[in-house]
């Protein structure tokens, strides 16, 4: 009997257990950040610079998950910052490793479906693979820290937890072959989700010129992650480059948006224009940005011609078919760089100025 009743009562006190914590777990979910996550002076910070941004009005739940959405994993992730929190050795600031990162990259799909599309299709989704395994590349260049600024930028680790072995020689493989399929450039690296901003809002259809060629432009917070320093910076806070071809200094555009691809797409030591990975426009398109002809997210640069030119160029051949690279990639003129000198005598030249002047 005595029995009967301790399984009775201890049946009693785990079904008390389980609806506190369901019940808790069901206030943690709904109740303010504030109230919640943001009591822990750790991201105090993180959800006073969310409650300024345009996604104020999203549950932090949304991007990052709960402590079920992952199962095991979340659970254990979420108890380990508990025991680190009641410890005494609590971070001043808590930062998302890489694996956070693409979970909140595969929600952020949710809602920027044409944007993830258009990255998907462009030239910034390549995978640890596509990067660490290119043969051509690898033979001509060693692997080192230093690609880690700009692919994988959140990795926490050397390039020897990546790729081995560290050499020009081969042949390589991934240390962790579950690294073969994760993006080397997620939406963090130049989208800071906290980022300061205002939600868009409908204009004032009673003014037409707020709609039309007055209203302000509204620009994307972008930046960039700087793994070093491991905090994202405004494209606003970047430097703008000083470049030089040939003794001669280049006109650089000046959209601070351009300021992010040259992080990544960077000259040498020298600031020497076209090194390196470097695609400043110079030649017949200096001072151009690369936003002019790339669409962002996609990179498509295809039809790009046509919002500045007319079909026929001014020595009266169809632009899309000159001989550059927009036309075939393997020809020898960089649309980037490419000058009318590169196809045209400067007797030719001089001729065509008179013949214009002619007329």
């Amino acid at each position: 009997m005595k029995t009967r009743h301790l399984i009775k009562g201890s049946l009693i006190l785990l079904a008390f257990a389980l609806v506190g914590s369901v019940g808790f777990y069901g206030y943690w979910q709904t109740a303010a950040p504030d109230k919640t996550c943001a009591s822990c002076h750790e991201i105090e910070s993180a959800q006073e610079i969310w409650a300024q941004s345009p996604h104020r009005d999203i549950e932090c739940a949304e991007c990052h998950g709960t402590a079920l959405s992952s199962c095991l994993h979340s659970m254990t992730e979420k108890m380990q910052m508990v025991f680190v929190h009641l410890g005494g050795r609590p971070h001043d600031e808590i930062r998302l490793n890489e694996r956070q990162v693409i979970e909140a990259m595969q929600r952020c799909r949710e809602c920027h479906a044409r944007e993830y599309a258009n990255w998907l299709s462009g030239g910034h989704s390549p995978t640890y693979a596509d990067i660490f395994l290119d043969e051509k590349h690898n033979k001509e260049e060693q692997l080192s820290e230093s690609c880690f600024r700009c692919h994988g930028m959140f990795f926490e680790g050397t390039i020897s937890d990546v790729v081995t072995p560290v050499d020009i020689r081969g042949p390589w493989r991934l240390v962790d072959a579950e690294l073969a399929s994760v993006p080397t450039i997620p939406c963090l690296a130049c989208h800071h989700i906290h980022a300061e901003g205002l939600p868009a809002v409908r204009p004032d259809y009673s003014d037409p010129a707020t709609i039309a060629a007055k209203r302000e432009p509204r620009a994307a917070k972008v930046g960039f992650y700087d793994r070093y320093e491991r905090m994202h910076f405004e494209a606003a806070e970047l430097p703008t480059p000083q470049l030089s071809h040939n003794d001669v200094s280049v006109q650089v555009a000046t959209d601070v948006r351009q300021r992010i691809c040259i992080q990544c797409h960077a000259p040498n030591a020298f600031h020497q224009a076209g090194s390196s990975d470097d695609r400043t426009p110079r030649g017949v398109h200096e001072g151009l940005s690369c936003g002019a002809c790339h669409a962002t997210h996609s990179n498509d640069a295809s039809g790009s011609c046509a919002n500045c030119h007319p079909r026929l160029s001014n020595c009266g051949l169809d632009v899309d078919t000159m001989k550059t690279t927009y036309a075939n990639p393997s020809s020898p003129n960089n649309i980037h760089f490419v000058a009318c000198t590169d196809c045209h005598d400067q007797e030719f030249l001089e001729r065509d100025v008179n013949r214009r002047r002619s007329r």
